[in-house]
């Protein structure tokens, strides 16, 4: 079981320290990841370039 905290999704390691879930999973495993914006946050960050037609 992974403690991961409701707002900011940070998980606390077995020392009780929080770090990005991003940090931990590659961290504890072979994944590597890159980062973009999904439709929905876009439309939050960028409302002109997302108008409902």
């Amino acid at each position: 079981m992974l403690p991961i905290c409701s707002s900011c999704k940070k998980i606390r390691d077995d020392k009780g320290y929080w770090e990005q879930i991003e940090v931990y999973i590659r961290d504890h495993s072979e994944a590597d990841f890159s980062h973009g914006i999904c439709p929905d946050c876009a439309r939050i960050l960028y409302p002109g370039d997302y108008e409902k037609k």
